[in-house]
């Protein structure tokens, strides 16, 4: 027997989940700042920054006393977190560690594989290399190495030389790890020396590796299916995820049917069997604007969210400007638990001013007088979080629906 579950209630379990509903002006201290990545998983690393990086974004959303000399402090000093690979560059609970250890192994002969061309024919020397300097001279960048040629190598993937695409590797098979970072680029430092022994020594099995990546990413997701267990982390396979559900839905699981927001066809899903008790417990949130991140985890799977909440999402960067249909990089907007329409906006630090260029609201979604008065209050917050002196529109910013 399948429980149906109404899209409010999905929602809103989901939104609890995802730290969106929690009191975005309580106190967040170090302490609370990791209980909160703990709580969605990872935080997307992104170099964009057109009003602000993407991790800045995604954790200022749901707390406007974050701090990013906080998040530094995790990483830098305490090593509570570390970079590495979701579906993306993330910054991940250090306590999770062990479970990317088979992901490491993984990456091994499929790199090796896949980066025949960069990794040129002195590759085995060049993993020596690094691992002699950095064993000999401490953290080390990209740019402390040259090719063959004298050339300092490039922070595209398309240019990189040997001794780039060596520390990727070390990288990317869990001997170097993100020590931090020096004007966004990496500063490696072996594992060993960074990570506790806590973090880094315990071994895991395969099995508990796929038992422990299904189950983390139901917990944060709420109710889910097979396809979106395996795309949260993107580290098992469908099939091992579609498996998984199976060994554990006579005691651990239930199905669930989710009510859809844009009339799509429901799909088969599975959620904890007190489900029903963790909706009912579940907050609603915060009558408030939010601008999140394009790369916000609510926002990470497009299909879900247009599912979900019926808003189809996608970033034009790759878009020529000619066919975009909104902007570069535009931003989503949330109220309580819809996302009312998305705004394109940049900071301009020779302005001084955080400048909104297009405001697009969603069908249904008028710009009321009330919720004009919201969005100024969260533009203030952003220009206030990005150190703007004002917020600036330029003329007819007001868009029709696209």
């Amino acid at each position: 027997m399948s429980l149906t579950v109404s899209n409010k209630d999905a929602r809103r379990l989901f939104l609890h989940l995802q730290g969106l509903s929690r009191p975005p002006r309580q106190k967040l201290t170090p302490a609370a700042l990791l209980d909160l990545i703990e709580q969605l998983g990872f935080v997307q690393v992104d170099s964009i920054s057109t009003v602000e990086r993407a991790h800045h974004m995604i954790l200022f959303s749901r707390n406007q006393t974050y701090r990013r000399e906080h998040l530094t402090r995790l990483i830098e000093r305490d090593a509570e977190l570390f970079e590495h690979w979701t579906h993306d560059a993330s910054i991940i609970p250090s306590r999770f560690y062990p479970y990317w250890k088979p992901r490491f192994e993984k990456a091994r002969q499929r790199l090796l594989d896949r980066w025949q061309e960069r990794r040129g024919p002195d590759f085995d020397a060049a993993l020596e290399t690094i691992r002699s300097h950095i064993r000999d001279n401490g953290p080390a960048m990209a740019r402390h190495f040259a090719d063959g040629n004298g050339k300092k190598g490039s922070s595209g993937w398309w240019e990189w030389h040997p001794a780039k695409t060596a520390l990727e590797y070390l990288w990317r098979t869990g001997e170097l790890v993100v020590a931090k970072r020096e004007g966004f680029q990496k500063v490696y430092d072996f594992a060993d020396r960074v990570l506790q022994d806590c973090h880094r020594a315990p071994e895991v099995s395969y099995d508990e590796f796929v038992d422990w990546k299904c189950s983390a990413a139901l917990d944060r997701l709420g109710i889910a299916t097979p396809g979106e267990l395996a795309a949260f982390w993107e580290s098992v396979s469908p099939a091992e995820a579609s498996d998984w559900c199976e060994r554990q839905k006579s005691d651990n699981l239930v199905t669930v049917t989710v009510e859809t927001a844009d009339g799509s066809k429901p799909r088969k899903s599975y959620a904890r069997p007190e489900v029903a008790d963790r909706i009912a417990d579940s907050p609603e949130p915060p009558n408030r604007v939010r601008v999140l991140s394009p790369f916000d985890p609510v926002l990470r799977d497009r299909k879900r969210a247009q599912r979900l909440f019926d808003f189809d999402y996608r970033i034009e960067i790759f878009v020529p400007e000619a066919k975009r249909k909104y902007g570069y990089y535009v931003f989503p907007i949330m109220q309580r638990d819809r996302f009312i329409g998305r705004i394109d906006m940049k900071h301009w630090r020779d302005k001084d001013a955080l400048v909104v260029k297009g405001l697009w609201m969603e069908p249904r979604c008028k710009l009321t007088k009330g919720r004009r008065c919201d969005l100024d209050a969260e533009l203030d917050r952003l220009r206030k979080f990005v150190g703007a002196d004002k917020v600036a529109f330029e003329d007819h910013y007001i868009k029709s629906p696209a």
